[in-house]
C-alpha cells in the first residue's frame, strides 16, 4: 500500500514538473552553438526547440508555441530582424519572450532590435550559457 502511495505520489509529482516545463525556441544557423545552448537549456529543465532558418523559426513559432524564442540576426533566407517584424507588428501579451542572441553588437543593431520588439539584445560573446538561462529566466519572472 505504502509502495502504491509512492509510486502515485512520483506519477503526479513528474506530471506537475512535465506541465511546468517551459519551451525555449532557439534560432541559430550555426549547429554548433544551437547544440551547445539546446544542452544547456535541456540542462536547466526546459523543453528545447530548434530551427536553422527564419522561415522555420516562424513555422515552429506557430506549431509549438513556446515561451521564449532566442533569435540570431544573421539567417539564412530570412534574417533575425525579418523574422520579428513578422512575428511582432505589435506588442501583444501572450507572445513569446524574444531575446536577440547575435554577435551583431553595433549600437545601432541593438536599437533596431529593441525598437522591431525583442525583449532583450543579447551579444553572444558577451555572455555564458549559463548566463543567458538566467537571463530568460529572470524575463519569464518577469512576465508572471
Amino acid at each position: 500500500m505504502l509502495l502504491l502511495y509512492k509510486y502515485d505520489t512520483m506519477k503526479n509529482m513528474i506530471a506537475e514538473a512535465t506541465a511546468n516545463k517551459q519551451t525555449v525556441l532557439i534560432v541559430d544557423d550555426d549547429e554548433f552553438l544551437l547544440e551547445m545552448y539546446a544542452l544547456k537549456f535541456k540542462e536547466e529543465g526546459f523543453t528545447v526547440e530548434i530551427a536553422e532558418t527564419g522561415k522555420d523559426a516562424l513555422t515552429k513559432i506557430e506549431s509549438v508555441k513556446p515561451d521564449v524564442v532566442l533569435l540570431d540576426v544573421v539567417l539564412p533566407e530570412m534574417d533575425g530582424f525579418a523574422v520579428l517584424q513578422k512575428m511582432r507588428p505589435e506588442k501583444k501579451s501572450g507572445l513569446p519572450i524574444i531575446v536577440l542572441l547575435t554577435n551583431l553588437s553595433q549600437k545601432d543593431d541593438t536599437e533596431r532590435g529593441m525598437r522591431l520588439g525583442a525583449d532583450d539584445y543579447v551579444v553572444k560573446a558577451h555572455f555564458t550559457p549559463s548566463e543567458v538561462v538566467e537571463k530568460v529566466r529572470k524575463l519569464l519572472s518577469a512576465r508572471k
